[in-house]
């Protein structure tokens, strides 16, 4: 399995933007399907973007448009670029990765939006 690293996350006012980062270790991460969640304050994980490795993508119904995921095999990174950021969006983001029966997750990055 790969090992995954989330930064990026930090303070912000609504409305403002973010891009988090997830960088992976390991072999054959061009096949893996990669995807953000997020866990708010007493609520379940959730998920937010999910990117194949043919870059096809999907994002849950929240998202309205703000967000976009993107992957870099090269760098052997995933983004999320999160715009017009709500309240509502404050979490601890975390990266996972599937490949068959291979699925590893990152430790997490904490985004708070606030005024």
């Amino acid at each position: 399995q790969v090992q995954l690293v989330e930064s990026g996350g930090g303070l912000v006012q609504p409305g403002g933007s973010l891009r988090l980062s997830c960088s992976a270790s390991g072999s054959r991460f061009s096949a893996y399907t990669v995807a953000w969640y997020r866990q708010g304050p007493g609520k379940q994980r959730e998920l937010v973007a999910q990117i194949t490795p043919g870059d096809s993508t999907n994002y849950a119904d929240f998202v309205e448009g703000r967000f976009t995921i993107s992957r870099d095999n090269v760098k052997n990174t995933v983004y999320l670029q999160m715009n017009s950021l709500k309240p509502e969006d404050t979490a601890v983001y975390y990266c996972n990765a599937r490949w068959f029966v291979f699925n590893s997750w990152g430790q997490g990055t904490e985004v708070t939006v606030s005024s």
